[in-house]
């Protein structure tokens, strides 16, 4: 899964010739970067305690890690034995390379998006928020008579999967068209890209497919990505004390873009800010996506929100 075109690679949202080079998918977003830090260091931390004979599949690589015995997720665990830290630390772990590759690809790609959205402080609580509704959703199914039996609570969950899958909704509330490619070779857009991510785990999930439990902690993952976008308010009490933009679409720039861009002479845009007109642009945003607006409009919307 890779994408064709980001936000930052369309020619409207570049940087004029003289401003600085353009930003890369890590400049701005200090959580992203270190999830990708922390997560791969404490894979071969994994690695390094893992005293068991590594097999050739799955999960069971990891099996007799420390850090894998103290911090997976299990029903049983949490709910019985009141390990409550089990709905965090789970998120960090993986059980083969394949698995943390996967994860980390798909964060490296879309993260930046989405911190860039809400900003940094915000980002990283929608983060592990998102992996807590994961391990909560799939403990609801659990219970529920028409899915899993009550056999399979003692069944260790771990990956960032959760996470990322609420980051995947809202890159396609952010920017639905966003062009990506499924599994290298398919190109669709954003919004149909997550349509059949979602379709796919809620199949597996209640037809006690093969990956049952993991697709629903994705599938909790994505419901509350998407209730959090729907109603960003929901994080109102998060203070974003990494950045200090407020109201802005673009959270944080670098700071060599700032300064280049107080240098740059430009007249002053006078904008007679009538509610009809800031409801057209964010109509248009609802439509299409934020990558969708001209220079103009984003400075209308900045102007209007006090940024």
């Amino acid at each position: 899964l890779a994408p064709l075109m980001g936000i930052a690679d369309r020619q409207y949202h570049q940087m004029p010739p003289n401003m600085p080079r353009q930003p890369s998918r890590l400049d701005g977003v200090p959580v992203v970067k270190w999830l990708l830090i922390v997560n791969i260091v404490i894979y071969f931390l994994e690695m390094l305690t893992n005293s068991a004979p590594i097999p050739p599949e799955g999960f069971a690589r990891m099996h007799d890690s420390f850090l894998w015995n103290w911090g997976y997720f299990s029903f049983d665990q949490v709910f019985f034995h009141g390990q409550i830290w089990r709905l965090f630390t789970f998120q960090f772990l993986h059980g083969d390379g394949w698995h943390v590759f996967a994860n980390m690809l798909g964060l490296f790609f879309f993260g930046h998006f989405v911190e860039r959205w809400w900003g940094s402080a915000k980002f990283l609580v929608f983060y592990l928020a998102c992996g807590v509704a994961g391990a909560l959703f799939y403990s609801l199914l659990l219970v529920m008579p028409f899915s899993f039996s009550m056999d399979e609570s003692g069944t260790r969950m771990i990956g960032a999967s959760a996470g990322i899958y609420g980051i995947l909704i809202a890159v396609a509330m952010i920017a639905p068209n966003l062009k990506v490619f499924l599994f290298f070779v398919i190109p669709m857009s954003m919004r149909y890209f997550a349509i059949g991510i979602l379709c796919f785990a809620a199949f597996q999930a209640f037809t006690d497919g093969s990956n049952a439990g993991g697709e629903a902690g994705h599938l909790g993952g994505a419901i509350l990505g998407y209730v959090l976008m729907r109603y960003p308010y929901l994080l109102g009490f998060v203070h974003d004390g990494f950045t200090k933009r407020k109201g802005s679409f673009q959270r944080r720039r670098t700071k060599e873009a700032k300064v280049a861009r107080e240098k740059k002479i430009r007249p002053r845009i006078h904008i007679n800010l009538d509610d009809s007109e800031v409801d057209k642009i964010l109509d248009k945003v609802n439509r299409e996506g934020i990558q969708s607006l001209t220079e103009e409009e984003r400075e209308i919307l900045r102007r209007s929100s006090g940024g």
